[in-house]
């Protein structure tokens, strides 16, 4: 044998084989979360921005930037944000840590979402000034 060389054993491969399945299964994880994140973003956005898509009264107020920029950001960001939060928190903390690292930065981040974001609203008939 060589110095480069590495005796195979059956420990070598169960071990090697534990590790592939191990990394697979971290990075289907993501993968979910990813799903999971899209998800519940379009949950919280698309209703919160219903009267932006059709503009109420023969659609004279539909609001084309609401509609065409700032919710597919939003899905973009719900898609993107927990799994690279997932991909750097794994590589330090525990699986299950991590999955909680993932879970408070994407509340986090619907709450700042929510504080900052306000769609335009449909407008109530108690709602204009007085007769």
């Amino acid at each position: 044998m060589s110095g480069g060389e590495r005796a195979e054993s059956p420990e070598n491969d169960e071990a090697g084989e534990r590790d592939a399945h191990d990394g697979l299964l971290l990075d289907s994880a993501g993968c979910v979360i990813a799903l999971a994140g899209v998800l519940a973003a379009a949950a919280f956005a698309v209703p919160r921005a219903a009267y932006s898509f059709d503009g109420g009264f023969e659609g004279e107020d539909t609001d084309w930037v609401t509609t065409l920029v700032e919710v597919p950001l939003i899905l973009l960001a719900g898609f993107a944000v927990p799994p690279l939060t997932w991909a750097a928190a794994s590589r330090r903390l525990r699986p299950w840590a991590a999955a909680l690292v993932c879970l408070a930065v994407f509340g986090l981040g619907l709450w700042g979402l929510d504080a900052v974001w306000h769609p335009k609203r449909d407008p109530h008939p108690g709602d204009g000034p007085p007769i």
